[in-house]
């Protein structure tokens, strides 16, 4: 310990030394008599100090000397970059760096909302498929006014997956059909869609863009969907899909192409379901000033068959939005993959596509 002072001590002496070595010239100046000999000392010394007369405050004199953030020093393009991070699709999957909720935080995924009434032309009161016999479904007595309603969240498991820039997320999507209003067979639920999922994403080049359009992120997933239902009832399938999102103004767009998985002949609840349901869906979200539009297209070429989705959101209070649906085509629920049905449908909407 005495060692550590004396080491303490001869530096401190040492920076004494140097700074009366430092102060030696001023000392020198000031022990001058003469007034006129002591400000000219002091004025060698030190640098002159500019003066500003009022001329030179002009817009035109001072205009060079003010800092601009025109000149991109690398602080400046980070300040201007994160200044333009509020992107729908940014928020939804955590694509800026320096923005990203973390691990483990339930997030928005699909919209979440309830549809107090759902009207649907033609129930699909016996559903079949080429591998299940048709069940009249409670007698065949369907409302055509039901409930629908929808819960779906994801949170993000792995962040900088193997330190790159790519995300791991687990989300999840049910959907019900309630027969809320049909007391006479005790208002039963008509149909509940179970779908789990893993998606890795990861965030494009700032510079990747196509038609003016700027490819914001990519991703690949794996999904299965299920209602849970015994034979002849019981509809599955897996897939997997790559994704590839876009923005352009206040409209985003995503695109996803699937894969089914195969299944034994023995164990297909629905070997057409691709014929109904596609190879893909585009969904577009454009907002404009409090109000959401969007859309979900599905389509298959070779069967001429899909389906389209139109959403309508509203500021109603607070984070509370209400909601418009409208539906027409194959799959409104996977019981239903290969019926045609049209519904549409009023209610709120509690947490949609842009809410995270």
């Amino acid at each position: 310990m005495k060692s550590v002072f004396s080491v303490l001590t001869l530096v401190l002496m040492a920076a004494g030394a140097h700074a009366d070595e430092a102060l030696s010239p001023f000392k020198a100046c000031r022990s001058l008599a003469a007034d006129a000999e002591r400000l000219a000392c002091f004025d060698a010394l030190l640098p002159p100090v500019p003066v500003l007369l009022p001329s030179d405050l002009s817009v035109e004199n001072t205009a060079p000397v003010l800092p601009t953030l025109a000149a991109t020093t690398p602080v400046a393009e980070q300040v201007l970059s994160s200044a333009s991070i509020s992107s729908p699709l940014a928020r939804q999957w955590d694509l800026d760096e320096d923005n990203k909720l973390g691990t483990f935080v339930l997030r928005a995924h699909q919209p979440t909302y309830i549809l107090p009434a759902w009207y649907l032309l033609s129930p699909n009161s016996r559903p079949s498929s080429p591998t299940q016999d048709p069940v009249s479904l409670f007698g065949t007595k369907l409302n055509n006014v039901e409930t629908k309603y929808q819960i779906s969240f994801k949170s993000k498991l792995w962040q900088n997956v193997l330190g790159m820039p790519a995300d791991l997320w687990f989300g999840y999507t049910q959907q019900s059909h309630w027969q809320m209003y049909n007391k006479q067979q005790s208002s039963p639920f008509r149909e509940t869609d179970y779908e789990p999922e893993v998606i890795l994403t990861t965030p494009l080049p700032a510079d990747w863009m196509l038609a003016g359009w700027r490819l914001r992120m990519a991703g690949v997933g794996m999904v299965h969907q299920s209602n849970g239902q015994t034979d002849p009832l019981s509809r599955s399938w897996n897939r997997i899909y790559a994704m590839v999102g876009a923005e352009k103004d206040n409209l985003s767009l995503t695109g996803r192409w699937w894969y089914r998985l195969p299944e034994s002949a023995s164990n297909d609840d629905n070997p057409d379901i691709g014929k109904y349901m596609g190879r893909g869906d585009v969904q577009a979200i454009y907002r404009w000033n409090a109000h959401t539009f969007g859309s979900r297209i599905r389509y298959n070429p070779w069967s001429g068959k899909g389906a389209v989705q139109l959403d309508w959101t509203f500021p109603v209070a607070g984070r509370l939005r209400g909601y418009v649906q409208g539906f027409s085509g194959y799959g409104e629920s996977l019981l239903d993959y290969n019926h045609n049905s049209r519904g549409l449908g009023i209610g709120l909407m509690l947490t949609d596509w842009l809410a995270n």
